[in-house]
């Protein structure tokens, strides 16, 4: 699975807020059993990054996904960026 890829948020209590995941992690840690997601709103074009609730979940709970979000990555990294440095 690729960096930037969305999927339906496994999770379907939280579906209601966030119906969407993207993958953060970089596919040199593939090897790991976990990706690194942030959950996403999708608003018609305009994307809702919860970069603050980013977190680590299986690998195996994320199907095919739907679409890749490569052309979105610098708005996505923008948000965790403003995260972790507070800009």
């Amino acid at each position: 699975m690729a960096a930037f890829d969305l999927h339906l948020n496994p999770n379907p209590r939280e579906r209601i807020g966030f119906p969407y995941v993207v993958v953060m992690q970089s596919a040199q840690l593939d090897f790991l059993p976990t990706r690194l997601v942030m959950p996403l709103l999708i608003d018609g074009e305009r994307l809702d990054p919860a970069a603050h609730q980013c977190a680590a979940i299986p690998a195996r709970v994320l199907r095919e996904p739907m679409r890749s979000l490569h052309d979105q990555q610098g708005a996505l990294r923008d948000a965790l960026g403003a995260v972790v440095s507070g800009i």
